[in-house]
Order: C-alpha cells, then sequence, then structure tokens
C-alpha cells in the first residue's frame, strides 16, 4: 500500500471516529479526532488524487464551521466513505 493510500484510510477512519463522538455526545472527542484528520489530510499528496477527492480534502476544514452537530456527523460520515474507497481501490 502507498503512502497516499494509507493517509487516506487513516484519514477516513479519524473521520469515522469524529462522526461516531458527535453522533455520541462527545463533542470534545469529537473536536480532538478532527485536529487529528486535519493533520492526515496534510499527509496526502494532493497531486496524486483525482480533482473531486483534492476539492474535499482543500474544504475540509469548513466541515467543523457547521452549527449542527448531527449534520457534521452525517458529512463526517460520507467523507470518510469516500476516502475509504478511495484508499482501497
Amino acid at each position: 500500500m502507498n503512502k497516499n493510500k494509507i493517509a487516506l484510510s487513516s484519514l477516513a477512519m479519524d473521520l469515522k471516529r469524529v462522526a461516531l463522538s458527535y453522533h455520541n455526545g462527545s463533542v470534545e472527542t469529537a473536536k480532538r479526532f478532527f485536529e487529528e484528520a486535519i493533520k492526515r489530510r496534510d499527509e496526502v499528496d494532493k497531486k496524486r488524487v483525482r480533482i473531486y477527492i483534492r476539492e474535499i480534502l482543500d474544504n475540509l476544514d469548513e466541515l467543523i464551521l457547521q452549527k449542527d452537530n448531527k449534520k457534521i456527523a452525517e458529512d463526517a460520515l460520507m467523507y470518510s466513505t469516500l476516502f475509504q474507497n478511495v484508499a482501497f481501490r
């Protein structure tokens, strides 16, 4: 597995933890996992991923700025699934 796939799969897991933490009402835990997700995002070589993935990576910071925690959880889970699918392609 190359470095990009490892970074994307790790990012997917961190976002899944964000989604689960928000779903369970653990906002502080979710924010901590989101910080980890941002670190993982910076490990991805954006030149080696498709444009739509690059756009999601670039806009990932906006995820946490939403007001509704349920919406954050849903979006984090969706992005997690997308990144996981790319990593295991």
